[in-house]
């Protein structure tokens, strides 16, 4: 055992190669990439044998990848973030059913407050959807120790676990302890496995009655864990824990402290600020949750000694729902759904404290002489070359529409270039065009990265191309994913090759490099496969200036 300083997302990857991971199959999104990222690194300086670590073409095409070396025994893990469990529930969802073999822990990194995102989406809606266990740390010595012990919950129960953290835990640091290094599972088949893994309606049927019954183990173990506890008798010295609500909107009454007072419900990440305000300890009764499903035994304990709930959590109000579900109408419960706190946004220590109704420090104010830096595309980036071309190809048709895609050249949306109308998820873009074109709309155009082409941009082209669709799309390539820190792209080097196999044809298929001595033969292509009445597809192809910079920094 020694200790080490690292980011929520480092222990959390430093646990799983000390558990003896075999396999990591992840897309990059932040805030889940550095735990990939580490472990690449670490399997290149440690040489870690037979420890893959692996960037996939999506989240599904990862998850469903360890599923297939947990179904050999081995121990597997597998990152994205919140709304890359969207790409991959179809996955989620059925290994739910079908459960697992070598220990699987699936991470979710939530983004309260859409830091780097487009929703709040909070996935423990997920995990009690597919009826699995969730962890939920409250801090970084906690993710380390969830992961370490969850693959022996793991394949105690014949489940994967879902691990959720959100950004601040992702992206802060805390000296972790770490633990001994366990050996990589043999390989170790079931012999079950074909009634098992095979979803056919008559064993699927069989499978969910079996993911029921193990509601009763899930259930056990959550009310036996080290990371839910109830607390009704807190310390009574130092500052006082004493909650007194302030008023909230004039439609809500505000909850009074009765005979048994207010109790507190803290989750995750939650429970860490609850004590950074009361670092000397609460009058008040506390109940931690970090483990899911929530703990009836230690609800119930709860309920007894108090008068009212306080539910802090970040994200949704999914344990509030449920309390107010589980307790009935006989107990008040508050939260994110009466106003007493924000319904929006990140959970943060001074939003804990202003509902527990004590006196908020002043906010802390930028200097006037800081001006506030909005993301730009960077200085010599080859999207910026693009969308000057379209611009100004697109001039003289005034009905014309940019549907773009997720990454760096969604920035294009800003000044100067202010050069698309839609961005709403991985391949939309072109999905999205093929529709407006359906509707009449013309030019249609999308613009979609090359990484986010083989993530999910390559359905939406094969449709346009059984369509014969009225619609242009630009794939620029940057030979990277570059909004998530240049991690390696699936397309680099076969975009071409690809479209054409999908079915573009070859005299509607360009490629050419974005540069400024390169600009008007660019509009001119734009220009003429606009007026072309079926698919055409564009390659802009010039390597990220910030991965082109760290190689010559390597050279130097």
């Amino acid at each position: 055992m020694n200790k080490q300083l690292f980011l929520g997302d480092e222990a959390i990857a430093q646990a799983a190669i000390d558990a003896g991971l075999s396999g990591v199959y992840s897309y990059p999104g932040t805030p889940s990439t550095e735990i990939t990222e580490y472990i690449q690194n670490a399997v290149k300086k440690e040489h870690i044998p037979f420890l893959h670590a692996v960037w996939c073409s999506n989240e599904k095409t990862a998850l469903e990848t360890a599923l297939g070396m947990s179904y050999a025994g081995k121990r597997t893990l597998s990152c994205m973030k919140h709304v890359g469990l969207n790409v991959a529930a179809d996955a989620f969802m059925n290994i739910a059913m079908t459960g697992i073999n070598g220990g699987m822990i699936i991470v979710t990194a939530d983004d309260p407050s859409m830091h780097s995102s487009q929703s709040e989406q909070d996935n423990r809606v997920y995990g009690n959807f597919a009826m699995i266990p969730v962890f939920e740390p409250s801090n970084q010595q906690e993710a380390y120790d969830m992961v370490y012990e969850g693959y022996d919950l793991s394949e105690k129960l014949g489940y994967p676990i879902l691990l959720r953290i959100t950004t601040r835990m992702a992206h802060s640091r805390a000296g972790i302890v770490t633990r001994d290094k366990k050996p990589q599972n043999p390989i170790r088949l079931e012999k079950e496995a074909k009634s098992k893994y095979i979803l056919l309606p008559a064993n699927a049927r069989n499978r969910f009655k079996i993911l029921i019954e193990k509601q009763k183990a899930f259930l056990e173990a959550s009310e036996n864990s080290k990371y839910n506890w109830f607390s009704p008798h807190p310390s009574k010295g130092g500052t006082s824990g004493k909650i007194t609500f302030p008023t909230f909107s004039t439609e809500v009454a505000p909850p009074s402290v009765g005979m048994g007072g207010v109790g507190i419900v803290a989750c995750g990440l939650a429970f860490n600020y609850l004590q950074e305000n009361f670092p000397n300890g609460f009058e008040n009764p506390v109940l931690k949750i970090s483990q899911y499903p929530l703990p009836q035994k230690q609800l119930l304990q709860l309920a007894e000694a108090c008068d009212e709930i306080l539910v802090l959590e970040d994200g949704f109000p999914v344990v509030e729902e449920q309390l107010k579900g589980y307790l009935g109408i006989g107990l008040k419960v508050h939260g994110r759904l009466d106003g007493t706190l924000q319904r929006d946004g990140e959970l943060t220590p001074d939003k804990v404290r202003k509902a527990l109704g004590l006196e908020v420090n002043a906010p802390y104010n930028v200097p006037e002489i800081i001006a506030p830096r909005p993301p730009a595309l960077c200085a010599g980036c080859g999207h910026r070359d693009v969308y000057d071309a379209l611009n100004e190809a697109l001039k003289e048709y005034k009905d014309a529409k940019i549907f773009s895609d997720i990454g760096c050249y969604t920035l294009g949306a800003l000044p100067p270039w202010q050069a698309i109308d839609s961005c709403i998820d991985m391949g939309a873009s072109i999905t999205m065009a093929r529709g407006a074109a359906d509707a009449g709309i013309f030019p249609s155009v999308a613009v979609i990265g090359d990484s986010t082409f083989t993530h999910s941009g390559m359905t939406g082209l094969l449709d346009c191309v059984n369509a014969n669709a009225n619609v242009l799309i630009i794939i620029s390539d940057n030979e990277t994913t570059g909004m998530t820190g240049g991690q390696d792209s699936a397309a680099t080097g076969r975009i071409h090759d690809i479209c054409k196999g999908i079915g573009v044809h070859p005299d509607h298929l360009h490629a050419i490099v974005p540069l400024k001595k390169n600009h008007e033969e660019l509009k001119a292509i734009i220009r003429k496969e606009i007026e072309y009445q079926g698919v055409s597809v564009i390659v802009p192809c010039r390597e990220c200036i910030q991965t082109h910079a760290r190689k010559v920094r390597k050279k130097s």
